[in-house]
């Protein structure tokens, strides 16, 4: 009697296995846009913290630069045919990756789009969208350089990179503001930074002309912003031109403590993280989801570091 239920154990685990091994040991794969920026960093521990509050697997893996659409659409095939639960998406390209999203919706695994916007519904074309509004990041980036400008002056912005939906909303919200000041002259809004910090300065290295001729300066993401300050600190100009940047890692907070930069528009990418996982477990789960979660965003000046909400913020 004994040895039959230990071998009736042992099929039922062997069994198990197998079911286990047919869907690719399950689980949530998060898929960043690459893994070389501190922003990522922040975006996995909110994930890694959401799948031990929630008893989840988190499989993270992204390309390593922010240009590798191919490559991150192989992550994304891979996972949907590893079979996981669910996956949550970064999307580097808009357009690039609505033919592999479709396909994890053809095999039955929900997709959340976190971070920046993908072309589709939401709730439709995709079971959640969970970002910062980038267009109001945009606006208030504006909002304090005009302020910091008096409404009046020549400023330079460096966009990020094409076909990026997040930062292109955040340079229109930019715009629009710049626009409504007729006292603000835009010395330059047509020039890309690339996907890294290095390839930013370079870009902003090859237009020191205009950054000097500049009274202010924009930049609507993190390696386009920390690009912009080397160049600058490496042409004597740091300090020297009202610069407001976006994202708040450390360097880029220790430049803002420095003077180096006037304000930092900052998102909550450790929201983000662990949002886009709890929306994905709630689809798996067959539980109400929300289709748009926005994870808020806000001014960081000198004098509101000490604020216990940007201390918070700051802490992940």
């Amino acid at each position: 009697m004994r040895n039959s239920v230990l071998t009736i154990a042992l099929m039922i685990a062997a069994f198990l296995v197998s079911c286990n091994r047919d869907k690719g040991g399950g689980g949530i794969a998060v898929i960043p846009k690459g893994t070389t920026h501190v922003y990522w960093k922040s975006v996995q521990a909110g994930a890694q913290q959401a799948g031990k509050d929630l008893n989840v697997r988190i499989l993270w893996k992204g390309p390593l630069k922010e240009n590798d659409r191919q490559g991150q659409i192989s992550v994304v095939e891979q996972f949907v045919g590893d079979k996981v639960d669910a996956i949550v998406l970064a999307p580097l390209d808009d357009k690039a990756l609505v033919k592999p999203v479709r396909e994890a919706g053809d095999a039955k695994i929900p997709v959340v789009i976190i971070d920046s916007a993908l072309q589709g519904q939401p709730g439709k074309d995709f079971v959640s969208y969970v970002a910062t509004d980038n267009r109001k990041g945009g606006e208030i980036a504006g909002t304090e350089l005009a302020r910091l400008l008096h409404g009046k002056g020549k400023v330079v912005l460096l966009r990020y990179m094409e076909g990026s939906a997040s930062t292109a909303d955040r340079e229109a919200g930019f715009l629009a503001v710049m626009k409504q000041n007729p006292g603000i002259v835009m010395l330059a809004d047509n020039r890309f930074a690339g996907a890294t910090a290095s390839e930013a300065q370079s870009a902003a290295m090859n237009m020191l002309d205009q950054i000097g001729a500049a009274d202010g300066v924009f930049c609507p993401n993190e390696s386009s912003t920390f690009g912009m300050l080397l160049a600058m600190k490496q042409a004597g100009l740091a300090g020297k031109r009202k610069f407001v940047g976006f994202d708040a890692t450390p360097q880029l907070v220790d430049a803002l403590k420095a003077g180096d930069i006037d304000a930092l528009v900052a998102q909550d990418p450790y929201k983000m993280g662990y949002e886009g996982v709890r929306q994905a477990v709630q689809a798996v789960q067959h539980k109400p989801v929300d289709p748009h979660v926005d994870t808020g965003v806000r001014l960081i000046t000198n004098a509101r570091l000490k604020d216990p909400a940007v201390q918070k913020l700051l802490a992940h």
